[in-house]
């Protein structure tokens, strides 16, 4: 209840017996047991008033849960085309992303490959160490 414990709710309960004494608090409990009960009552007749007003203005039950529904479906709608739409620019631009980078790499490549060919074209004999 509430996210109260057993303990917590018996020292709760001591530390109000403490505060108002054992005349006080059947007292207390008869009078917070009333408003409880009124404000159920008050919350049921709200309902019930609302409920009238939309009957009578041709609204019931039913007819609000078709509304909604349509509302609700038309939302859904929206929401897949947003995620189908982002989901295929999303793989569209890993796609290029992963194509150009094959690309620059096949390139690197063959410049290591062209300046390795070039190096070896001018060597002539074996390679000498300066000191």
């Amino acid at each position: 209840m509430f996210g109260i414990g057993g303990g917590e709710l018996i020292f709760i309960l001591f530390i109000v017996l403490m505060l108002f004494g054992s005349d006080k608090v059947p007292e207390m409990a008869r009078t917070m047991g009333k408003a409880m009960a009124q404000l159920k009552h008050a919350t049921n007749d709200i309902k019930n008033e609302i409920q009238k007003g939309a009957e009578a203005n041709g609204l019931d039950q039913k007819s609000l849960s078709d509304l909604t529904g349509g509302f609700n479906a038309e939302i859904e709608k929206a929401k897949q085309s947003l995620l189908g739409d982002s989901t295929n620019s999303i793989t569209n631009l890993a796609n290029d992303i992963t194509s150009e980078i094959n690309q620059a790499a096949k390139s690197t490549v063959a410049d290591a490959k062209e300046s390795a060919d070039a190096i070896n074209n001018q060597a002539e004999g074996p390679v000498k160490r300066q000191m």
